[in-house]
């Protein structure tokens, strides 16, 4: 169940490599839809490789690696580093559940705020999984369904990814534009609300069979 969600999530990144290819190439080098349907092609594979895909931890730390691998550039180090951390807040007794998801989206921000010295208003996709984060603790989970607490973090991101384009680039290629990147959405941004949307409906899917 595990590794068939995180299969059919990586898979997005695959059908989205040309949208993504296509944001990068107005603010960086036109590849971050290549490198990550590579790292994405590359955790399938790894997933596949698995001799227990239920376990959360493994699965995570297996699709980090992966990541690490064969991406290269900023992306590949931070995805790769995130994942890894994601991995080692869980464990096979974990619920996939708000509390959960919480410290899941908190390791991911801090392994990226840490390596990539990076904070919310840098037009990065800490501008998404800050949003995300936040939608899942306990004052805003409070009294909602975790179908509502996926459409409130769902939303949280797209409207962060949308405010992307009202700032300036401050980190990797794109910081060289300034002002210039400003009315562009950032791809690495992107890239993870295109992941976060395909977890939501594959979880929101799994809530209603």
């Amino acid at each position: 169940m595990i590794r068939d969600t995180a299969k059919a999530v990586l898979k997005s990144l695959l059908t989205e490599k040309d949208f993504l290819n296509e944001l990068d190439d107005k603010v960086g080098d036109g590849d971050h839809g290549l490198n990550m349907a590579r790292g994405a092609q590359a955790a399938i594979e790894a997933l596949d490789a698995l001799d227990d895909g239920t376990d959360l931890a493994k699965v995570l730390q297996a699709i980090g690696e992966a990541f690490t691998t064969n991406v290269g550039g900023t992306s590949g180090r931070l995805y790769g580093a995130a994942l890894s951390e994601a991995a080692a807040v869980v464990d096979e007794n974990s619920d996939l559940d708000a509390a959960t998801l919480e410290k899941i989206f908190g390791a991911v921000v801090d392994a990226i705020q840490t390596r990539g010295n990076a904070q919310a208003g840098d037009k990065t996709m800490l501008d998404v999984l800050i949003p995300i984060r936040d939608s899942f603790s306990a004052e805003v989970c409070a009294d909602k369904s975790f179908e509502e607490i996926l459409t409130l973090a769902r939303d949280a991101a797209r409207d962060g990814l949308e405010n992307t384009k009202t700032l300036a680039a401050k980190k990797g290629r794109a910081a060289s534009l300034g002002k210039k990147s400003v009315g562009f959405e950032d791809p690495g941004a992107a890239s993870s609300l295109i992941i976060f949307r395909a977890l939501c409906g594959q979880w929101k899917s799994g809530l209603r069979n």
